[in-house]
């Protein structure tokens, strides 16, 4: 990325935002035909420059050490063939998806004839600032454009190499099958200060959304001028009831744990009823010990598991993102809602029970954006949920909560068609 003299920087950042306004306008009656091509094309020539994507993220990965990354935030800027294919396959995915442009959510003729419909419409313009995430880069493209918005894309210092290929490839594409080029834009700058110019622009930018640290969240949410779709920190819960099957508990915990550290979906705490305590602990203890996981734990926990060291009150509400989690045991259902709801920061709460009723009342207590019964914590994602693909997990309650995909990227209006009737 650039650096541009901080005298034209307010004059750059208005500049993006005009042409993304423009750009917005036209996607507003743009038809699917047009951003399906759009997104298989691009697919296909990623895979054709798989060679030119990789080797800028090959200057990414060995700038990662000057910008102090640690080794799951590195693994989640590399790239590979493999992970390069799931970008592709990504952008298919959502051209899969039925265009929720135009759908028409809810109809209703009234006692005076009037035809009233509620009809789905992209919101605009859309700021979005993430970190050291390249295959993030071509997800919130592919989900801005297919709900019909355009999309500024500030991404991190950390994937700028890697963010640009990608993004040339998109907007080449987009030349070609016809879509407005500056429906997808990349902030060529890294100056902080661009950020705040753009989260000035209430008049030209419709939503902001920051995905990244909680540091980065919480500026965006003091300084945003427009409503700001919020990605807060992931301290997600593995409860493991006393009607638990151990074996299923033992595997959830290891898979929510270990499957991926540098993830927000990932569990960060564990929570075991004391009834099962003296089963689970020691056996699980050595599982995550073998995979170099840190256990920090109450007092009972440290009993059963001697390499377990005292947690503290801070240690119980972190996100770790890396080998590190809390644990603690209850004597109650009650008790582990109650922890977990005073921890949480309400993004993935699960529960580990042959307990029909026990299942029911913990998804009903739990004040999360997404509660598995029985399942990893990991599967809080819109790949998996069936969106496609995220733009990111909102941990908000208005006006989108989980995995937000096309139909969150998206308002309403309502048309109103009549025969010549007039109000009385």
């Amino acid at each position: 990325m650039s650096v541009i003299d901080k005298h034209e920087l307010e004059a750059y950042c208005a500049d993006v935002a005009d042409r993304a306004r423009a750009a917005a306008a036209a996607m507003a009656s743009l038809r699917g035909e047009t951003k399906l091509a759009w997104l298989r094309r691009s697919a296909a020539r990623l895979r054709q420059q798989t060679e030119t994507i990789l080797a800028a993220n090959v200057q990414d990965i060995e700038a990662a050490p000057e910008f102090g990354l640690t080794a799951a935030q590195t693994d989640r800027l590399r790239l590979g063939d493999a992970r390069l294919e799931d970008i592709a396959a990504g952008l298919e995915a959502v051209a899969a998806l039925p265009d929720p442009i135009g759908e028409v959510i809810e109809s209703t003729v009234r006692p005076n004839g009037l035809d009233v419909q509620k009809v789905r419409v992209p919101l605009g313009v859309v700021f979005f600032i993430y970190e050291s995430r390249p295959n993030v880069t071509a997800d919130a493209a592919a989900l801005c454009v297919m709900s019909g918005n355009a999309v500024i894309l500030r991404g991190g210092k950390e994937a700028a190499h890697s963010s640009r290929a990608i993004v040339d490839v998109l907007r080449e594409v987009a030349e070609e099958v016809g879509l407005p080029v500056d429906a997808v834009q990349l902030v060529a700058t890294t100056d902080r200060d661009a950020v705040g110019h753009f989260l000035a622009m209430n008049d030209r930018i419709d939503l902001a959304i920051p995905r990244g640290g909680e540091g980065l969240i919480r500026r965006v949410a003091a300084e945003a001028t427009m409503p700001v779709m919020k990605h807060f920190a992931g301290n997600c819960h593995v409860y493991v009831d006393a009607a638990a099957d151990l074996s299923m508990a033992r595997d959830i915990v290891i898979n929510s744990k270990c499957q991926r550290y540098g993830v927000c979906n990932a569990a960060e705490s564990l929570v075991v009823h004391s009834l099962v305590a003296a089963e689970l602990l020691p056996d699980l203890g050595a599982a995550l010990a073998e995979r170099g996981v840190e256990i920090r734990g109450d007092a009972r926990v440290c009993d059963l598991i001697p390499a377990a060291v005292e947690a503290s009150d801070e240690d119980f509400g972190a996100e770790y993102l890396g080998p590190t989690i809390s644990a603690c045991v209850v004597e109650s259902l009650d008790e582990a809602i109650e922890h977990i709801n005073r921890y949480s920061s309400g993004h993935t709460e699960a529960i580990v029970t042959g307990s029909l009723e026990a299942a029911r009342e913990f998804t009903e207590r739990i004040d999360s954006s997404a509660v598995m019964v029985n399942a990893s914590t990991r599967f809080n994602d819109g790949g998996q949920f069936g969106l496609g693909a995220e733009i990111g997990i909102s941990t908000d309650k208005v006006h989108a909560r989980g995995p937000c995909g096309l139909k969150e990227l998206t308002s309403y209006k309502y048309v109103v068609y009549g025969a010549g009737q007039l109000r009385q």
